[in-house]
């Protein structure tokens, strides 16, 4: 793979909201960065950007992939600071959304823009070719837009801008960083207003806000209707809202108002009296606790527009509605929406209806294929289906047809017609060989830039399909498939990738037919999370039924499990996303290496529902702890590092904090793209294996902590107990926890082997197993999915 854009360190202008996390997204990635803002009035220069770097630690959800990070981006301000631009190959501007104030930037910093570094803006909606005409001829070719989604680490969207005067290669050098160095899918846009993501995204809220008041919806009754009933997210359309901020919309609608005047759809594109006086007032959402919604001691309370007051949140989805939105054909969906008189019903058909609309008169102008909005609203606005796709899923031509008939009716909030290529016969714009673009008159396929190689499974469209490899061997826990390449792969089929029996045994089968026909195996789901744990409602019958002995038998059977992945003759390398969780995060602890996307929530959670760790990870942070203190260090400081880790039940808020928690090896690594975390892992079996790889030799030599560790744990235990942080019963696990990582009650430094640990925490987990308060804590977890304190 060709990346003809080397970054080595960047810079961003702007130590706002967004320019702060843009440059804590980088720093994650490994890219010496440098913060600017204006020099401070007093107190040191660079105030305002030491303030922002220190507010990154308090934001929630966490820009950076590690609190330490934060020293490692650097603070600047554009008086004293701009020679620094000199080595900056990269230059991302993310100041205030105003013309005047980012062109007199541009000009400022010109002179000290080194002759191959590319800047780029990252505004939401001003036009690129604008903002490129006060630039000096030598730097048009190296400037385009960048558009990161807020919050800029865990949005996958970033649109990318072209002028007319960006060079190609600059673009595609851009692309392929953003895409693998921070993880990003990338769409191009158009230069035009709010570009493809907030163009149709605030439409879609625009639309829903008039449609809310045409039916005489409540604002809660709404968000119960425009989430996951229809494939978005639980935060649905006004608590979206709330958290983005009120004037933040505002700004946004104004925005399209002033740009788009010839906008058919112009007459909607202004800010409800509702939303004025809210912001009038200062409730501009979450950021000043309370918008639309407000918190009230536990209760939420929604504004109720005709009262001018709040009122409790209280209202849902109809539950006829919901039965029509449960129908799993979208065609008949659809036609039982717009039949059906409730309002509810006559609201959703309405934003569907006016979405599609919208979309399809303004594909043309915006993007270059329909893939690009589609994708542009998945990324950008967490949507399970972009517009087209739900629209041609429904039945293209059926569609069309109703929207035809509302315009006529005089039912669609714009009389536009719909454009011509949507009656052309065709059955929707997705399909095998590409999406349609108006402007070619043709289906155009996915980008042949080499980057996009590296994604064995790219995020799918509506009617793309991507070969399923050859199956080598299946049973009713994994399927074992190969591309051919010499290396298998084995992928879960359980729900939620837990683990059963046949989990367990198929793991081991599978790696015995690896040995003898592979050059190495990956563990890869091609879906989150990478394993939930172990099969908690399974094990629960058992117990209930009192067999212990099969019980015993299946702990047994995933201690063997994790040993056979550690000890096999080929590499075996895991491939995590999401979440990895109890027995998922301890196969990855005795993988050959393991490879984490940064967004990968690792935890031995065991003690949440009871019981402790016993796939082998207690064992395995016993043998670590041994080996990293050699013949004659303190193998108690080494456990201390971790004991908080397991007995807590602490699950990493990313892959590079899972390193810090002791979960994962330093060596392991950490992969930004998830959807290139296959070929990735792929690349480490094969430089295993042609390294000579050799399994590690069995550990007979296990230095422990003994009783004496045991003891002082329980001195830290007990502090805990007494400060009330832990309770009675909690502190009985942790103990047990500190009994197995110490080696039971044997003297300090005495020498144990593997097998010695694993029969410590099989027998500590089946004693645990066995008493009331852990069963009622398994089937809590199974009931509601929450930790019960008891």
């Amino acid at each position: 793979m060709t990346n003809s854009l080397p970054i080595r360190r960047a810079a961003v202008l702007g130590a706002g909201v967004m320019g702060a996390q843009i440059a804590a997204h980088l720093t994650n990635a490994g890219v010496d960065t440098v913060l600017f803002d204006l020099p401070a009035k007093e107190g040191p220069a660079d105030g305002i950007v030491l303030k922002a770097i220190a507010n990154l630690g308090k934001l929630s959800p966490a820009p950076l992939a590690s609190k330490a990070l934060a020293e490692a981006i650097t603070p600047a301000n554009y008086d004293t600071g701009l020679e620094q631009l000199k080595d900056c190959d990269l230059i991302i501007e993310a100041i205030a959304e105003r013309m005047d104030w980012k062109q007199d930037l541009y000009k400022k910093i010109a002179p000290f823009v080194n002759e191959h570094a590319v800047l780029a803006s990252n505004t939401s909606g001003l036009g690129i070719n604008k903002l490129a005409d006060v630039l000096p001829e030598q730097l048009r070719h190296r400037f385009c837009g960048v558009h990161f989604f807020n919050p800029p680490r865990y949005m996958h969207l970033a649109e990318l801008i072209p002028a007319t005067t960006t060079d190609k290669a600059v673009l595609e050098g851009l692309e392929t960083f953003l895409t693998t160095n921070l993880g990003k899918g990338v769409v191009y846009a158009k230069d035009t207003p709010n570009f493809i993501g907030n163009r149709i995204g605030v439409f879609s809220i625009l639309s829903t806000i008039h449609h809310t008041a045409q039916f005489g919806l409540g604002f809660d009754e709404v968000d119960g209707l425009t989430g996951p009933l229809v494939g978005r997210p639980k935060s649905a359309t006004y608590r979206t809202s709330d958290v983005v901020g009120l004037d933040t919309m505002a700004h946004v609608i104004k925005t399209m108002a002033d740009t788009l005047p010839d906008d058919p759809w112009h007459a909607y594109f202004k800010s409800p009296k509702w939303l004025e006086a809210l912001i009038a007032k200062g409730a501009l959402g979450q950021k000043t606790g309370a918008g639309i919604f407000r918190k009230v001691g536990k209760d939420i309370v929604v504004l109720d527009v005709e009262k001018q007051d709040y009122r409790a949140a209280d209202r849902t989805a109809a539950p006829e509605v919901v039965e029509i939105l449960k129908i799993k054909n979208p065609a008949e969906k659809f036609a039982k929406l717009r039949e059906s008189q409730h309002p509810q019903a006559q609201f959703l058909w309405a934003t569907f209806r006016d979405l599609f609309h919208y979309s399809a008169y303004h594909l043309a102008d915006i993007a270059e294929t329909a893939r690009d909005v589609d994708l542009a609203i998945r990324w950008g606005y967490g949507w399970s289906l972009g517009p087209f796709e739900t629209w041609q899923a429904a039945g293209w031509k059926q569609v069309a047809q109703w929207i035809a008939d509302d315009i006529v009716a005089g039912k669609s909030m714009s009389s536009a017609p719909l454009p011509d290529w949507v009656f052309d016969g065709r059955d929707g714009v997705h399909a095998a060989e590409g999406s349609y673009s108006p402007s070619r008159n043709a289906k155009l396929p996915r980008s042949a830039l080499p980057v996009y190689q590296r994604q064995r499974f790219p995020d799918p469209l509506l009617g793309e399909q991507f070969a399923q490899g050859e199956t080598v061997y299946e049973n009713d826990g994994i399927r074992l498939w190969t591309d051919g390449d010499g290396i298998g792969v084995i992928s879960f089929k359980t729900k939620m990738n837990t683990v059963s029996d046949q989990v367990l045994d198929g793991i081991q089968h599978a790696i015995g037919l690896a040995e003898k026909q592979f050059k190495g195996v990956v563990i890869w789901q091609h879906k989150e999370p990478f394993s939930a744990g172990a099969d908690l409602s399974g094990a629960l019958g058992a117990l209930q039924a009192g067999k212990i002995a099969e019980f015993e038998a299946m702990v047994a059977n995933f201690q063997r499990t994790s040993q056979r992945i550690k000890y096999a003759l080929v590499p075996v390398v895991t491939a995590v996303r999401g979440l990895a969780l109890g027995g998922g995060c301890e196969f990855q602890m005795h993988a050959a290496k393991s490879v984490a996307a940064l967004e990968s929530y690792i935890g031995l959670v065991e003690a949440g529902v009871g019981l402790l760790p016993a796939g082998g990870g207690l064992k395995e942070l016993a043998v670590r702890a041994s080996q990293a203190a050699g013949a004659d260090g303190d193998v108690f400081a080494e456990l201390k590092k971790t004991f908080e880790t397991v007995a807590m039940a602490k699950v990493s808020n990313s892959a590079v904090n899972a390193k810090e928690l002791g979960l994962m090896r330093g060596t392991d690594k950490v992969v930004f793209n998830s959807y290139e975390l296959l070929h990735i892992a792929k690349a480490e079996v094969t430089a295993l294996a042609e390294g000579g790889y050799r399994p590690p030799m069995p550990a007979r030599r296990i230095r422990v902590a003994g009783d004496v560790g045991i003891a002082t744990f329980k001195m830290m235990l007990v502090n805990m107990l007494e400060g009330r942080f832990i309770s009675d019963y909690d502190y009985e696990i942790a103990e047990r926890i500190a009994t197995v990582l110490c080696g039971g009650k044997v003297d300090r430094n005495a020498v144990v082997d593997e097998e010695w640990l694993l029969t410590l925490e099989r027998k500590h987990f089946v004693e645990l197993a066995q008493q009331e308060k852990t069963q009622a804590r398994i089937a809590h977890m199974l009931k509601t999915g929450k930790p019960l304190r008891n």
